[in-house]
């Protein structure tokens, strides 16, 4: 498992090095990726280099990116639905919140009342 998210973690500076050289107008190439990784002192491996600007050859990388998107559209992110009894427990933890404001707005008031303050 380490060794998949290791190389994935390689890869990922050639796609930011990719993004980069689109962005700023030119084709990625194996120049302009070299020269935006060299400018961060990144480390570069021909191999992986080539294998990923072949695999990206030929493509508009606009079109990935909203391929992409797409595929992500469809993956369900959660969070969404609500159990009925969260809804009791969280104007609870609300009745709470204000309290503690209560006496915090307290504590300061109360160090007013000394006739000097911390940063006077």
């Amino acid at each position: 498992k380490n060794l998949i998210n290791r190389s994935l973690s390689f890869k990922m500076k050639y796609v930011a090095a990719a993004l980069l050289a689109d962005l700023a107008g030119s084709k990625p190439s194996k120049d302009n990726v070299t020269s935006i990784l060299e400018s961060i002192g990144a480390d570069i491996d021909d191999k992986q280099l080539s294998t990923f600007l072949g695999k990206l050859d030929g493509k508009n990388i606009q079109e990935l990116i909203a391929a992409g998107m797409g595929k992500l559209a469809s993956v369900p992110s959660g969070g969404a639905a609500v159990s009925a009894g969260s809804a009791p427990a969280a104007a609870g933890d609300k009745e709470e919140e204000k309290k503690e404001e209560k006496k915090e707005e307290s504590e300061e008031e109360s160090d007013e009342d000394i006739g000097f303050g911390l940063f006077d």
